[in-house]
């Protein structure tokens, strides 16, 4: 068959679509293909294969999802709008009082929109450009910051510090954090501390602080050799001695807390570890990380790395099989027990969920076998079952990458609703068939080119988009998608 002659086919099958009797499914692939709810309204439709799609999401909020993949893809919901665009390279998200969007994570903006007061103000806007222009634009000129690395600038609340400044990196730097003002002149070879901390650091010869309260600090040689007094915790018993820290490394190292020690010798290979509160815990270690044994009031561990190692630490339980080849982990969250089962990491993955109060109850899974396969359950009734799958499990919560990009590689799926309707698509619904809940409506599409239908009322067929044989039933099942 010519080409010419294929595209009128498709044509006369797609315009043939649109006076055929009403059906869950228009297939006229790969022009559209529809479904619609019972009432006979467009649910959602796709075109050219995986491109052009739009349709309900799954999301609490019963969102929508639509676009052109990958060039664009805007999911909605009733509290936030996320636009992608070629995702992640760029992504937009509106909310209801602010918005923000990303270039590769690293150009971002965020700000809040007019006439919405945050934190006292209208104004609030943050635009950075990794790792050289930070600003940030409020009412509050005490927080209002633009800077340009590494010429000159100071940023405030990120990276952790109160402040950074600097001017002419690295020939100065000044930090805010906790208290204690920090100079680097150059950085980071002369260092000099004020307020909460003071001292002074030519580094990597020696350095030398103390405080905020008993707290002291020594290095020689740094990472060699170096003498820590650590401050008191605020919850430590009255009277309590602080914590001290030694090394001289690679001979011996020494952490000293109320209730604990630990030293080791030929740092960090053989050592020892005692504590007595808050919880008792004692620990050998021997060529580590390879041979280590702890036993403690919640805590237990045998590791005989790499070919066998078994933890339980405060309820969770691993085991590791020839490293890095097989691991299972254990744990228990409410009234859920969760099971995790990994080999080589994510060559095979499986997330597994029971009631520990119902153990009849049905378990939900999610399993990988990368990249062939991938298969959900909820326990409640719904499965799916995508063929291939190679992106699935490197990006398990991330919609946006699910939506962008997963669908082009999804030649074969599988949808089961908790009501017991069944539909398999291959080759992006070029072919799809649907058995409803009950026992009498079954559907089967090749395309535009044939189509086959089962309803109480008897049988149905089509080819090129017209009827022939029985009408369809009325009484028709809501599609899946």
């Amino acid at each position: 068959m010519t080409c010419a002659r294929l595209t009128a086919l498709i044509g006369l099958a797609a315009a043939a679509a649109a006076f055929r009797a009403r059906a869950d499914e228009v297939n006229a692939w790969p022009v559209y293909v529809l479904h619609e709810d019972p009432a006979g309204q467009v649910q959602s439709w796709s075109s050219l294969g995986p491109l052009l799609f739009s349709g309900p999401f799954p999301s609490p909020d019963a969102g929508h999802v639509s676009g052109l993949r990958p060039l664009y893809v805007e999911l909605r919901d009733s509290d936030s709008t996320n636009t992608d665009i070629l995702y992640p390279l760029f992504f937009y998200r509106r909310y209801s009082d602010s918005y923000s969007w990303s270039v590769f994570q690293l150009i971002n903006h965020q700000g809040i929109y007019a006439g919405v007061t945050k934190a006292g103000g209208q104004t609030d806007r943050r635009l950075d450009i990794w790792p050289f222009y930070f600003s940030h634009v409020t009412d509050d000129p005490l927080n209002t910051y633009r800077a340009l690395f590494p010429v000159y600038g100071t940023i405030r609340g990120q990276l952790g510090f109160e402040s950074l400044s600097w001017t002419l990196f690295p020939l100065y730097v000044a930090s805010q954090r906790k208290g204690t003002h920090t100079t680097y002149a150059p950085f980071p070879f002369v260092r000099v501390a004020t307020g909460a901390e003071d001292g002074f650091a030519l580094w990597p010869l020696f350095g030398a602080t103390k405080g905020p309260g008993t707290a002291r600090h020594f290095f020689c040689l740094w990472p060699l050799v170096w003498q820590n007094t650590l401050e008191t915790p605020p919850d430590a018993p009255a009277g309590a001695a602080p914590g001290t820290q030694t090394g001289f490394l690679p001979f011996y190292t020494r952490e000293r807390s109320p209730g604990s020690v630990s030293e080791n010798y030929l740092w960090p290979f053989f050592g020892y570890t005692e504590r007595t509160s808050p919880d008792r815990y004692s620990e050998r270690r021997y060529f580590w990380p390879f041979l280590v044994q702890g036993r403690g009031s919640d805590s237990v561990v045998e590791r005989w790395g790499p070919f066998y190692t078994h933890s339980n630490v405060k309820g969770t339980d691993s085991t590791w099989v020839g490293w890095p080849l097989w691991k299972r982990t254990e744990w228990v969250y409410g009234d859920i027990r969760q099971t995790r089962t990994q080999f080589f990491y994510f060559v095979y993955w499986s997330g597994e969920q029971e009631s520990v109060s119902r153990p009849a109850a049905a378990h939900a899974y999610k399993r990988h076998l990368w990249p062939l396969v991938s298969a959900w359950d909820n326990g409640a009734g719904g499965r799916q079952v995508q063929v291939p799958s190679p992106m699935e499990v490197f990006f398990p919560n991330n919609p946006d990458m699910r939506e962008t990009w997963s669908r082009f590689f999804t030649l074969y799926r599988f949808d089961r609703r908790p009501t017991g309707e069944t539909r398999n698509s291959l080759l992006w619904d070029a072919v799809t068939w649907r058995r409803g809940a009950g026992e009498g409506l079954e559907e089967f599409h090749l395309g535009p080119l044939l189509g086959m239908r089962r309803t109480p009322s008897g049988p149905g067929w089509t080819i090129l988009g017209f009827d022939f044989g029985a009408k369809l039933n009325k009484d028709r099942q809501p599609p899946l998608r």
